[in-house]
């Protein structure tokens, strides 16, 4: 994902007290569902165990950074906190039947403000190169999190789509270029949001199995061709690239 330029911020502050109340409202949401729908442990220490791994990396990335959370940053630390309550309940699943109107509500209304803090950061002129990459992770877990879910319905092969974001930025450890900036394409957007939107109508277990399955598949196969699109935009400015700059990138490799 290319960069955004970090803009003046207005009307924001830089308290470092935020992800400490994103983690209060993760744990308020994953003990209402406990309460609600008596969770086993495996879902209340799955909730618990993402808000605070989340909460500690999000603390040590604005303090390495030094940039504030800003407003849209608290839109998705709200949906940061929803997704603890997805992650409990998809825990849960394992063990037994689980609310699926909760699951997909939880999920749904993430998916829902993932629109509004990009919203809200073009209002407020707050758009920033860590908010970006704040939003892009967050989506990458939640999909990760129904991935799983719905490969308990549909089979493993659906955690493929889960999986790409990872395999990708494990595989630029080991090839550099791969981490190279990539243009800002209208289409990688829309295939990204079309796999929430997939996954969370499947979990409602609402379609026949034939269409779930066929549904599914076409957008692992939309996200393949995303994936594979930018590792050969890359691949070409790799080869274009002068000797020197590429005999850096296996230095760092």
């Amino acid at each position: 994902m290319r960069p955004l330029p970090t803009l003046p911020l207005r009307a924001c502050t830089t308290g470092r007290w935020e992800p400490l109340l994103g983690a209060v409202a993760a744990v308020l949401v994953v003990s209402a569902l406990v309460a609600a729908f008596h969770l086993p442990p495996l879902g209340w220490l799955a909730g618990l165990g993402y808000t605070a791994v989340g909460g500690a990396v999000l603390t040590v990335a604005l303090r390495r950074t030094g940039a504030p959370l800003g407003p849209a940053g608290r839109v998705t630390l709200t949906r940061a906190a929803l997704i603890a309550g997805v992650t409990a309940l998809v825990a849960a699943a394992f063990l037994g039947d689980v609310p699926t109107a909760a699951l997909v509500a939880l999920a749904a209304l993430a998916l829902t403000l993932d629109a509004a803090d990009g919203y809200v950061a073009r209002r407020t002129r707050t758009a920033s190169s860590f908010g970006a990459r704040f939003d892009m992770e967050t989506d990458a877990y939640l999909v990760l999190v129904l991935s799983v879910h719905v490969s308990t319905l549909l089979g493993p092969w659906v955690l493929a789509i889960g999986a790409m974001r990872y395999a990708f930025g494990a595989a630029a450890l080991v090839a550099p270029w791969l981490g190279g900036p990539l243009p800002d394409r209208y289409t990688r957007k829309v295939v990204a949001a079309t796999q929430g939107v997939v996954l969370v109508t499947v979990s409602t277990e609402i379609l026949p199995a034939p269409a779930a399955t066929a549904a599914t598949a076409l957008a692992l196969a939309a996200l393949l061709w995303s994936f594979g699109r930018d590792v050969l935009l890359l691949r070409r400015v790799r080869r274009s690239s002068p000797p020197a700059a590429r005999r850096r990138s296996r230095a760092a490799s």
